[in-house]
């Protein structure tokens, strides 16, 4: 699909992967492979933080890391979403052979991920205590979850160009480089936990300012790459800028995912408001929860991601059948092996909610939600896995709207509802299975009954 004209332009060519030619199956797992396994090291971040802290700090300090984490994903998630969109625009353009194009993509959401980490810094370092606040943090926690926020969020731009890095080299079908990456970065973030807190005895800041050192050290190695001369699409800082017809491109495809990865998020404080007012042993014990299931659904995200870019890739070639079977193998394999990860769950909840906290009622609270809501992982799985195929394929604002209708509105109305009603726990954690259950069904009419191959007809030809 690419066509080259030197020895040098050969060689970069090896470095990104057409995903319009070859067996569809083997290059989606080949692709998901490496992504499972940068996602694996990318949560051994904050799980680092939560185990480390747990060991050496106590039941306090690791409340205040692990219930700050739907917080973080709040803060982060419209950039991520934004950074998403902008890897479909790269997919397209670069499945169509377009490098000019692919170029402009490229430079464009590099100059959205600067200017949006800078202001992300700025709105977190500030608004930290009320943020944790209107979450109903537990007096006695908030003081070490404002110290571990905000020192997070000073590295917030490391975050948000991480993100924008993995997006464009996973766009071009390079999902081996972002594992490397991580791979190091991650192991830097443990040894950095247990200096900073096992052998010097600092304070839960200081787990967060070993995740940002982490952080930035990966963006240096991803930038390092795309910078180096002879690459198709080598970046050039001189051509960081915003093309106005590009960004306009990249929003319509990245906003809406923005908007929905900030709709679960906000729905996700909601909740994790509601479980704060319950103390401090259901505020860990939510937050172990989230860790576990953080891992258990990585093979899945990973499925999701490689099928994103698949579609992208061969809508933007035109190649609609072969879309379509690539559509098809990304949802039943998410959906099964979602499946086979909560039955594992849902048996081994105790033991794996014990390895960050020992204490019996967090343990007692972990499997109370780990036990609702496990068995209903395949449900999830393909909310999500239809919900690729339409980022995919430019149609990402059909998500957006179930996510916002039913994640956000519903799940919100129904725990306000039940709360009144009842004020016990375990009926929050029916929210989510129940939210799952109605969008899986709104998504599979969408996917059986409309035209989503034709997401890019007629559209961006000229950006």
């Amino acid at each position: 699909m690419l066509h080259t004209r030197s020895s040098s332009g050969r060689e970069a060519s090896s470095r990104v992967k057409d995903m319009t030619k070859g067996n569809p199956y083997s290059l989606m797992m080949a692709f998901a492979l490496p992504i499972f396994l940068s996602q694996v090291f990318q949560q051994l971040y904050n799980t680092a933080d939560a185990l480390i802290v747990g060991t050496f700090l106590g039941t306090n300090a690791l409340a205040a890391v692990t219930s700050s984490g739907t917080l973080i994903f709040l803060m982060i998630s419209f950039f991520i979403g934004t950074a998403m969109g902008g890897g479909v625009v790269i997919s397209k353009f670069f499945g169509a052979g377009d490098k000019e194009q692919v170029s402009r993509a490229i430079h464009t959401i590099l100059a959205f991920g600067i200017v949006s980490g800078i202001l992300l810094t700025v709105a977190g370092v500030a608004f930290t205590p009320t943020f944790l606040r209107w979450m109903q943090t537990d007096p006695e926690v908030m003081p070490e979850a404002v110290e571990y926020f905000r020192y997070y969020f000073l590295g917030a731009l490391a975050m948000v160009m991480y993100n924008i890095c993995r997006s464009i080299m996973n766009a071009l079908g390079d999902s081996r480089r972002p594992l490397y990456y991580l791979i190091f970065s991650s192991i830097l973030n443990i040894v950095l936990d247990v200096l900073f807190i096992g052998v010097f005895r600092w304070g839960v800041w200081s787990a967060a300012v070993a995740t940002v050192i982490s952080q930035a050290a990966s963006v240096v190695f991803c930038m390092r790459h795309l910078l180096q001369k002879g690459n198709i699409y080598t970046v050039e800082f001189r051509k960081i800028r915003f093309h106005k017809a590009m960004l306009i491109e990249i929003i319509r495809y990245g906003l809406p995912s923005g908007v929905q990865n900030s709709v679960i998020a906000f729905a996700n404080v909601i909740v994790q408001s509601q479980i704060n007012s319950f103390g401090k042993l259901a505020m860990a014990a939510y937050g172990t929860h989230a860790k576990i299931e953080g891992f258990a659904f990585l093979p899945i995200t990973s499925f999701n991601m490689a099928c994103t870019t698949f579609i992208s890739q061969n809508l933007g070639a035109r190649q609609y059948e072969r879309a379509k079977k690539g559509a098809r193998f990304s949802i039943l394999a998410a959906v099964f092996l979602a499946e086979v990860i909560g039955i594992g769950y849902y048996v081994f909840a105790p033991q794996l909610i014990g390895i960050f906290d020992k204490t019996a009622g967090v343990i007692a609270l972990g499997v109370q939600q780990a036990r609702t809501v496990a068995l209903f992982y395949f449900l999830l799985a393909f909310s999500h896995s239809v919900a690729a195929v339409c980022r995919g394929a430019g149609k990402a604002f059909v998500p957006m709207v179930i996510m916002l209708s039913i994640w956000c509105v519903v799940r919100i109305a129904y725990i306000i509802i039940v709360m009144r009603f009842t004020g016990e726990i375990s009926y929050i954690y029916w929210a989510y299975p129940l939210t799952w259950a109605i969008s899986s069904v709104i998504y599979l009419g969408y996917y059986l009954f409309s035209d989503w191959v034709h997401g890019f007809d007629g559209k961006g030809k000229n950006a």
